[in-house]
Order: structure tokens, then sequence, then C-alpha cells
């Protein structure tokens, strides 16, 4: 019997040195898609007319529409804003210099401009092949 009981004492002992079993997860909780405009003025601490007119000053920020015609802003778009605050707040960029320096932190390069003519040709090369589309379906509708 004192066999037993020096067993059983072993075996507690190297459990109770195991870490203790975890009953729930330690993970951050997940981000969310997207955020009401109203969701991303209370997080960033700042007005809804100021997100707008970061909006119109920063192309690369894009907020989308609901059917109803309520803006959201994707977390990419999120986390930009509070880029975007933190160094206003510093106060040493001009807004175009902050506009350059997101740009470079986030890999959003700006899109070199189209010469005109370029993109006319392109249209062009577009309207043709949809008007050769829309021939084809004519054909397609009259043999029927």
């Amino acid at each position: 019997m004192p066999g037993n009981v020096l067993m059983f004492l072993a075996r507690t002992a190297v459990r109770s040195e195991d870490p203790e079993p975890k009953l729930f997860k330690e993970e951050k909780p997940k981000a969310k898609l997207v955020y009401r405009i109203e969701e991303v003025a209370r997080l960033a601490k700042l007005d809804e007319e100021t997100l707008e007119s970061w909006e119109k000053e920063f192309p690369f920020l894009n907020a989308g529409r609901t059917g109803n015609g309520r803006k959201f802003f994707r977390q990419k778009d999120v986390d930009i804003i509070l880029r975007i605050k933190e160094l206003v707040s510093e106060r040493t960029l001009t807004m175009a210099g902050i506009k350059r320096r997101v740009e470079e932190e986030f890999g959003l390069a700006p899109s070199a401009p189209v010469h005109p003519e370029k993109l006319r040709k392109a249209l062009y090369n577009v309207r043709e092949e949809l008007q050769q589309i829309a021939s084809s379906l004519e054909k397609t509708s009259k043999k029927k």
C-alpha cells in the first residue's frame, strides 16, 4: 500500500508542474471586415466631417456605400485613417507629405497618369468590341 501512495504522489507532483490547462483560447479578437463611418469616427476620435474631408484629400481612402447609401470603411482604411491622424497630430508634415508617407508605408503607389490619346484608343477598341458583340447577339436572336 505505501508503494501505491508514493506512486499517486509522484503522479500528482508531475501534474502540478504542468501548466494549467487553458479553458479559453488567448487570441486577439478578429478585426471586423467593414466599419460604419460612425464606428470609425468613434475609434479614431474624429468627426465624420473630418473623415469625409480626408476622403477627398487622400484618394486612396475609399469608403464604400451600402444599398441605402451609408458609408463604410475596410479594416485597411481604418488603419490608414489612424496613421493619418497620428501624422497630423505630429505637425511635422504637410498634407502632401502625409499623403506620400502613407502611400509609402502602406504600399499605395499612385497610379501613373495615362496619356489621353492612349486612353482614347483603348476606349475606341472597347466600343468596337461591344458593337461586334451586339451585332452577333442580334444575329442569334433573329435565328430563333
